[in-house]
């Protein structure tokens, strides 16, 4: 970022909002303010929209992935006209991500098509047909701005490459030849009573007490057996945590809470009519959801400044009050509020004293506030993992790779008609809490073992492993040995890995304090958290103003509007 583009100064020079970042949280919120009639300067000092929630050529992955890995200076801005009149505190970067391994099997053909490819920095990531973001796309009219297809099944994995299809409707459980008659009964007799309960039937409502209690308790009750036991807590409730050992849960899911997880998935089965399952996924990748509420900011009047770094915060010498940011052309701008994307903090000067206010707030700004890590995967295939299926989702419970595995791994595999990579191939998504980066390689290891061939011999990224040499190691080091067991579909061999790109990344949360800070992507398979954390961020900073008041809408759309398909 050194060497700056020759920007003409920004005018005005003074906001009522600036927002560093177009994450997700960030264009959320410059698209909220924008509609409330706020003034809004958007900078981000890269070139492309998204930051941690954006999709990127291959070739642009690894080298983002490098830059947010270690903590660099920020770059010097020239001094300011009357340096007396504020006091100023330089941002520096939090190193987000860690462990990057980029491996590379076939670099002749990857090299020649790298802007064919967009991957999502923070998948896996779906849309639930009827979760939060995409009733906020269509209150918003966002939805115009994007395109989705469906994507066509959820199955359930194990250590021998088998996936199991996960029933969705009456239909589908009698349908299924791996469940036994007693097995459908069961599931077919807690479906009706799920469905009376949240049709508020008082003859078989589920009481107060089952709905406190631990959700894997409720089943236990039920009779469930533990396979539909597993598919209703991982596959279709998404729970991230082994729920049937405490001592290692750290997300015990109630039963009020399963049953609102149910309600979702149920309610997002045929919502749409082109979308057969419950999940979507939008063309071009999961950064154009991002793309799309900037474009929505820009519509109501918000300003956009992209490869503009921000060097520095002002603030008032003698009250310690946020006045502005200057930006690394020089330039002074000023604004009320201040919205920062996680990658940045800020940094007290070595030796100085700053005004009470500023030194009582500064240091609870400035930490890291990491709750934990998520280990991601991306790896592009010229095979799919079930030949008749190009878009699905698997989902490997606890222990069901490894007994040690005491957390969720999840799966999504995209095809290229979604337009995120070249005619022919594919790309697996894969992640998993963990508590550290062994951890973490260790469950995608795992995942990539079972279902991928890894070639032996890789030409791997000099470049990047030499830059990420600090933090990362080798990739191959485990993967040459495969899992025992075949793919679900007998006589069909594992597809055979070309690239793959494994790191770890922080998970912060959003701060709303001296100035405000949005949180990192989270471990999540829907953005439902993401945009709870960012609506009480905009509450708090603009605590009188409606989120998206209905009636800002130009262009109102329906259902019917919103097709997933193209």
């Amino acid at each position: 970022m050194d060497d700056i583009p020759p920007y003409p100064p920004i005018d005005p020079t003074t906001f009522d909002l600036i927002v560093i970042g177009t994450g997700l949280p960030e264009s959320i919120i410059a698209a909220a303010s924008s509609t409330a009639s706020k003034s809004v300067l958007h900078l981000d000092p890269n070139p492309f929209y998204g930051s941690h929630f954006s999709s990127l050529p291959l070739a642009d992955l690894p080298s983002f992935l490098s830059s947010h890995s270690t903590s660099p200076s920020p770059p010097r801005s020239p001094s300011s006209d009357d340096p007396n009149e504020f006091s100023l505190l330089e941002f520096a970067t939090r190193p987000l991500y860690s462990s990057i391994d980029i491996s590379t099997f076939s670099p002749n053909l990857l090299d020649q098509h790298s802007r064919k490819f967009n991957l999502d920095v923070a998948g896996p990531r779906v849309f639930f047909c009827a979760d939060k973001s995409i009733e906020l796309l269509l209150r918003t009219g966002t939805n115009q701005y994007m395109e989705f297809k469906s994507v066509d099944a959820t199955f359930v994995g194990d250590n021998k490459g088998n996936l199991w299809s996960v029933p969705d409707s009456r239909a589908a459980i009698f349908k299924d030849k791996s469940l036994g008659l007693v097995e459908k009964n069961k599931l077919m007799r807690f479906f009706k009573l799920v469905q009376g309960h949240l049709a508020g039937e008082q003859d078989i409502k589920i009481s107060e007490e089952d709905l406190q209690s631990p959700f894997v308790d409720f089943l236990n009750k039920m009779g469930l057996p533990p396979k539909i036991k597993s598919f209703i807590l991982y596959a279709i409730a998404m729970a991230d945590y082994d729920q049937e050992d405490t001592g290692v849960c750290r997300d015990l899911l109630k039963t009020k809470d399963g049953i609102d997880q149910l309600a979702l998935y149920n309610a997002s089965i045929g919502r749409f009519q082109n979308a057969s399952g419950a999940f979507l996924y939008p063309i071009y990748g999961q950064g154009e959801l991002s793309q799309a509420f900037c474009r929505r900011a820009a519509v109501k009047g918000c300003l956009y400044v992209l490869r503009m770094p921000v060097t520095a915060l002002l603030v008032d010498k003698d009250t310690g009050c946020y006045k502005g940011v200057r930006l690394a052309s020089g330039q002074d701008i000023f604004s009320q509020k201040l919205i920062l994307d996680p990658t940045f903090k800020v940094t007290l000067p070595s030796g100085s004293s700053p005004p009470l206010p500023l030194k009582e707030k500064l240091p609870f700004f400035s930490l890291k506030d990491d709750k934990g890590k998520i280990a991601r995967g991306i790896c592009i295939t010229k095979t799919s993992l079930k030949p008749d299926i190009s878009n699905f989702l698997v989902v490997y419970p606890p222990r069901s790779l490894f007994p040690e595995q005491v957390t969720s791994i999840r799966l999504l595999q995209i095809a290229s008609n979604l337009a995120v990579c070249l005619p022919g191939m594919f790309v697996l998504y894969i992640s998993a809490l963990c508590n550290d980066d062994d951890q973490g390689k260790k469950l995608i290891h795992a995942v990539m073992n079972t279902l991928l061939t890894v070639p032996l011999d890789s030409e791997s990224n000099a470049a990047v492993q030499s830059e990420t040499a600090e933090n990362g190691s080798a990739v191959q080091d485990e993967t040459s040995e495969s899992s025992s067991g075949g793919p679900s579909d007998s006589g069909e061999e594992k597809p055979t890995l070309l690239w793959s790109a494994l790191y770890s990344q922080e998970l912060t949360l959003g701060q709303v304090d001296f100035i405000c800070s949005t949180p990192m992507p989270d471990g999540k398979l829907n953005y439902n958290d993401l945009i709870d954390t960012t609506f009480k961020i905009f509450q708090e900073i603009y605590p009188g103003e409606e989120f998206f008041p209905e009636t800002s809408l130009e262009n109102p759309e329906g259902d019917g509007d919103a097709s997933p398909e193209t």
